[in-house]
């Protein structure tokens, strides 16, 4: 008779629902595993066979046979551990009353978990994902390692067991019943700015154009360029950048931490990303660092970022080829990766924060300090930036060097991030509020059609538009982007309508290139 147990396996970041059928035929003893499994699901045949033994439970004297269905889906992951061990028990009758649920109810329980020599079970990676696909699949309950429950517990409308052993889980149906775990995941959102966070706004000193333009970035989610000499502060100001973003909202908060399960970069004891993430990255990542791929395809960088910000400083000491590969993410909020057997989508919505000198040596525009570069020198620099990119770059800012006045005296009124946060999130709502039928969250989204109910000029503003695209030579795209910005800017004013003063300001921000 075929034992059937259910698990999942993932594919990119969503999980597909996995039977694993276990039978005995007579021949030698031994585990033999079909259904194309990974290296790591084939070395669980002696994890297995260890784990009942060392459990106090018989292992089958003849060949079990295993088959991971669909058998056309490339099967990952250690999480295969347990259910393989729950189908040999089941073949050899450790649950032999029929009213067990498990035996007369097989479909309604799922199994995840890495199997240790002595039967107890290890955390795996991607249980957030794995348990919502067996949710969907109509599971009404799964059994997760321990160390896994809280974060599997996040999935409200399934009962989550975590698990020490696997003994736990036989005398669960035969014995003594686990308690489930509940979690509550609104109670780890944090509404509040990181008090952990060694930057603030306030410590910023002078600079108070670049952050109204960081500011405007921040409210409607567009990418920002900044330039200027070494020293004015663009990197710090970067960092402060992540301060005032608004507070992650459950849906995003549960998106991103099955990206981080997936990775395996969850943080201990923390089942739930509560903040926004900043990726600072270094110019030497090459392409499949930044947009995730290899020959087992891994969320990249821009994934990673993903509801956040991609930090790159020095922007264009980044090779032009992997500059490049950000233009369709920039664009469409996604990456597509493609390979021979199969094509996964990664999410990719991230806010660019970049930032450059205006030439080699740093000091091109400085009044204290001459530029040492020549004019092919400087034009060389620039043109690693090609102007598709620049294209898909929504403000560009010149940073200019502090002051001496700027740099010895302490600012008293300088804004700090919590006060400048408060506006960003006021606009953020009045986004929300307006796109809530648009399955957007942010201006920077808006797509050319929901451009135009949403963004019309009055009269005057029109004709300062008309002027502005007839001086700078705008293509549709710049053309789209002004208006975005200025219906940002609209936003953080608290106005309903885009009038001439919102246009001027934010086709002063773009138009510094």
């Amino acid at each position: 008779m075929v034992n059937k147990s259910i698990t999942a396996t993932t594919i990119g970041i969503d999980s597909h629902k996995v039977e694993v059928e276990v039978d005995t035929i007579n021949s030698l003893p031994g585990i033999s595993i079909v259904g194309l499994p990974d290296s790591a699901i084939s070395e669980a045949k002696e994890r297995v066979r260890s784990a009942i033994k060392n459990s106090g439970y018989s292992f089958p004297q003849k060949k079990v046979v295993v088959n991971l269905a669909p058998a056309d889906i490339k099967k990952e992951g250690t999480n295969f551990d347990l259910p393989i061990a729950i189908g040999i028990l089941k073949e050899e009758g450790i649950f032999e009353d029929e009213s067990i649920s498990l035996i007369k109810t097989p479909d309604k329980y799922g199994f995840i978990g890495e199997l240790s020599l002595d039967g107890s079970l290890r955390g795996v990676n991607g249980v957030l994902s794995l348990v919502l696909a067996l949710k969907e699949a109509g599971i009404e309950s799964v059994f997760v390692p321990k160390v896994n429950a809280d974060e599997a517990g996040m999935v409200e409308g399934i009962n989550v067991y975590g698990v020490g052993t696997l003994a736990d889980i036989v005398h669960h149906f035969t014995d003594v019943p686990i308690t489930p775990t509940k979690i509550d995941a609104r109670n780890y959102l944090n509404n509040e700015v990181n008090e952990e966070s060694l930057v603030d706004f306030k410590d910023v000193k002078g600079q108070k154009k670049a952050k109204r333009a960081l500011e405007i970035a921040a409210a409607g989610g567009h990418n920002i360029l900044m330039s200027g000499p070494p020293g004015a502060g663009k990197t710090m100001m970067a960092k402060c950048f992540a301060t005032i973003l608004p507070p992650l909202n459950l849906e995003e908060a549960l998106e991103l931490t099955k990206i981080y399960s997936i990775c395996g970069m969850l943080p201990e004891n923390k089942p739930l990303i509560t903040q926004r993430p900043y990726r600072a990255v270094h110019h030497t990542a090459s392409a499949y660092g930044i947009i995730g791929g290899g020959s087992t395809p891994k969320p990249g960088e821009i994934t990673l970022a993903h509801r956040g910000v991609l930090f790159l400083d020095e922007i264009v000491e980044f090779p032009r080829s992997v500059l490049e590969v950000l233009r369709q993410p920039l664009e469409d909020g996604e990456v597509v990766v493609s390979r021979a057997r199969l094509s996964i989508k990664y999410p990719a919505r991230f806010t660019l924060v970049a930032a450059m000198n205006p030439c080699p040596c740093g000091f091109l525009g400085d009044s204290t300090k001459t530029c040492t570069c020549s004019d092919i020198q400087i034009q060389r620099y620039k043109s690693r930036l090609s102007g598709p990119l620049l294209d898909r770059i929504d403000l560009i800012i010149n940073v200019p060097k502090l002051t001496t006045e700027e740099l010895i005296n302490i600012d008293e009124t300088s804004e700090s991030s919590a006060d400048i946060r408060k506006r960003v999130v006021k606009a953020r709502e009045i986004q929300n509020k307006r796109y809530r039928e648009e399955g957007i969250f942010t201006n920077s989204e808006l797509s050319a059609k929901q451009i135009k109910n949403y963004c019309r000029l009055d009269q005057q503003a029109a004709k300062i538009m008309s002027a502005a695209a007839l001086k700078y030579g705008l293509s549709g795209r710049k053309y789209n982007r002004v208006l975005k910005i200025a219906r940002t800017i609209a936003d953080l004013n608290g106005d309903e309508n885009i009038n001439a003063n919102h246009l001027s300001q934010a086709l002063q921000f773009r138009m510094e290139e």
